[in-house]
């Protein structure tokens, strides 16, 4: 929803100003769960945030602030996703850990009690 809220607003900003980069970074930190994870909630956040602010920067002719803003934006976003991917393989590890540990322990042998 907030990509297509955006999209509009779009049509109506300076044709010069390059959101792709920012936008597409943005849906890809929601595909991957960035809302989920705390830190990597922060900067999907902050992406949206600063997207907007950009193209309120172009709509008043402020072309570097636009870009200065576009960049940083694209940039939490893409921490997001990254934080969003470290957070799950740090999940797959603790769970591969898991298994291991109960491998060992369904496969160590059982002390015999000598009576």
């Amino acid at each position: 929803m907030f990509i297509i809220a955006i999209s509009i607003v779009l049509g109506c900003t300076s044709p010069l100003l390059r959101t792709e980069a920012s936008t597409s970074g943005i849906r890809a930190a929601e595909e991957v769960g960035a809302a989920g994870v705390p830190q990597a909630s922060l900067h999907l956040l902050l992406a949206k945030e600063e997207l907007e602010k950009a193209i309120e920067f172009s709509k008043n002719d402020e072309r570097k602030k636009a870009e200065s803003m576009l960049l940083r934006s694209e940039v939490d976003a893409e921490l997001a996703v990254a934080l969003s991917r470290e957070d799950t393989e740090k999940i797959e590890g603790r769970a591969a850990v898991a298994r291991v540990r109960q491998l060992r322990q369904d496969n160590s042998p059982t002390p015999v009690n000598p009576l």
